[in-house]
């Protein structure tokens, strides 16, 4: 009994060790659980192993004449069979049952289950889903243009770059209506940390992904829960020892709206071991204080842009399309299965981030049956069935055009120009600098234009449009202002419903029922409306109201 307690004393201490350094979570779903929980009983069961040796006249063991010791000089106590046997069952009884319980949820029972991971609305109109191009609103830098950038204005801060280095994160969101990406200064090292542990990181780096404009946000009170801190500053252990039960997935850095940071981490749950991930909600962290507080998905503030990750997106998706008619039909025959290419990328809607990526067959040819948009806060997801070219067909489109430039192409961004679904392109030199936009047609990549990109966005895109000869107008650049609505009337023309509004300076407007269905018919004197047009006339006509 004595040595037992011995030895469960010695695993205990080996343990706690060990889920300092690898901070397993203690979740029956997670493999990292009980790959911790089998090395423990492997653990105590040595130490009663080692304990059962017993060396009769140890001091005296012969060697024969080849100077190795005869084992059979050794005796072991009875118990050593029973300690094997109690090894070899534990462990492979757990592994069996996991496996035949991970067989059992498997896709091929529950094929149907695993396709309605994700809902995808299949009826979605991408003309009427997603507005003409705006761009004054769109990320045109990508994500390692950012890191550029961003390295650039750190290394301006000579008294930064010698104790802290940019992380790689560059997280992409939506701060007050501007497009940016945003990233934490990380501790450069053990000795870095020890010597400024105290005042902390007191800095993050915001990248403006439309006119790439760099800044680095110097904090009143530096953060001190971060990933390259130690001991219980680190942010992975600061989470582990307050969530002690929870799974945690890859943490993003966001800002709220008034520019404080945090990290984001979600909460993964899984059914059986490891099997069906989802997210069931996010940790938010202040790094300065180190509180934080968790929210189911449902209920996660809207100033945080990335709850789902792109992976798991991206698996959901590719279920989908792969099990919808059943597990038999995913191997032989594979009708109606289709797959999501290999790239994707982010575009903003409506104050929110929102994944895009392209939809094929399985046989993995080179053109697109469509594409999803997916919300990464609520993990909307829309399918638009536009036939098309495939994102690395269209790259290499856009580089066939100036292919003595040796330039990179970056994966596209995918805009409505003047209701055509067209991919946005930038060209990089070997710096990452953008050198040209391309813009390149969907449905047919072969219609494809390059344009320096010193004569501007604007310039390119009317470029484009020229040279397919568009049927629509080239891009107009609107004006927008706010006024106060002292009369507003309607009337039908020809079938068609205006309004006419006259504001408080006495100005005349006119507006389609077309262009805001929703808001002109609740329009009422004394309302303060946003108005976007193309230039002022008698009578201007309104393009938008917000």
């Amino acid at each position: 009994m004595k040595k037992t307690i011995i030895y469960l004393l010695i695993t205990i201490f080996i343990g706690a060790v060990a889920y300092y350094l690898f901070l397993p979570p203690i979740n029956i779903h997670s493999e990292d659980f009980w790959i911790y929980l089998i090395s423990l009983v492997i653990i105590f069961e040595l130490c009663r192993l080692v304990g059962s040796f017993d060396y009769k006249g140890a001091s005296y063991l012969q060697k024969d004449e080849n100077n190795v010791i005869n084992l059979n000089q050794l005796n072991f106590k009875s118990n050593f069979k029973k300690i094997d046997k109690f090894i070899l069952t534990f462990v492979i009884g757990a592994i069996v049952i996991a496996l035949v319980l991970n067989f059992i949820l498997s896709p091929l029972f529950n094929a149907k289950v695993y396709s309605k991971r994700i809902t995808v609305d299949e009826e979605s109109k991408f003309i009427e889903d997603v507005e003409k191009v705006n761009f004054e609103a769109i990320p045109l830098l990508d994500k390692e243009s950012s890191q550029k950038l961003g390295d650039r204005v750190m290394g301006q801060m000579p008294e930064l770059v010698s104790q802290f280095y940019v992380s790689k994160l560059y997280t992409q969101i939506n701060y007050n209506n501007d497009i940016i990406r945003v990233t934490p200064l990380e501790y450069d090292g053990l000795i870095k940390y020890f010597t400024n542990k105290k005042d902390g990181v007191k800095g993050y780096i915001t990248v403006n992904s439309v006119t790439g404009e760099s800044t680095l946000v110097k904090l009143d009170e530096g953060m001190k829960y971060m990933s390259s801190a130690l001991f219980s500053h680190d942010l992975a252990r600061k989470l582990r020892f307050t969530y002690p039960t929870k799974i945690f997935g890859e943490e993003s850095f966001e800002i709220d709206n008034e520019g404080n940071p945090y990290w984001i981490v979600p909460v993964i749950k899984y059914v059986g071991i490891g099997l069906r991930r989802d997210i069931q909600g996010v940790v938010i962290l202040d790094p300065i204080t180190g509180d934080s507080k968790y929210y189911d998905v449902k209920d996660v503030p809207t100033w945080v842009d990335h709850v789902y990750s792109a992976d798991i997106i991206l698996e959901q998706v590719n279920d989908w399309g792969k099990y919808r008619q059943g597990f038999i039909n995913s191997i032989f025959g594979q009708k109606s299965v289709v797959v999501t290419t290999e790239g994707y990328n982010y575009t903003v809607m409506k104050d929110d981030v929102y994944l895009y990526t392209g939809i094929t067959s399985a046989a993995s040819d080179e053109s697109n049956i469509g594409f999803i948009l997916t919300n990464m806060r609520t993990k909307e997801t829309k399918l638009y069935s536009v036939p098309g070219a495939e994102e690395y067909s269209a790259m290499a489109s856009a580089r066939g055009q100036v292919q003595q430039m040796s330039y990179n192409a970056s994966f596209p961004l995918l805009i409505n120009l003047n209701n055509r679904p067209t991919y946005l392109i930038s060209l990089k030199d070997n710096a990452g600098l953008v050198k040209m936009y391309a813009f390149v047609d969907v449905v047919d990549y072969q219609k494809v234009t390059v344009t320096d990109s010193s004569e501007g966005i604007v310039k390119a895109a009317n470029n484009y449009l020229e040279a397919i000869g568009s049927e629509t107008e080239e891009i107009k650049e609107y004006e927008n202002k706010q006024i106060e609505v002292a009369a507003i009337y309607n009337s039908t023309v020809d079938g068609n419903t205006y309004y006419y509004i006259i504001d408080t300076e006495g100005k005349k407007y006119k507006a389609s029922i077309k262009i805001e269905t929703n808001k002109l018919p609740f329009i009422l004197q004394g309302s303060i409306i946003t108005i976007d047009y193309l230039k002022e006339t008698e009578v201007t006509n309104i393009e938008k109201i917000s």
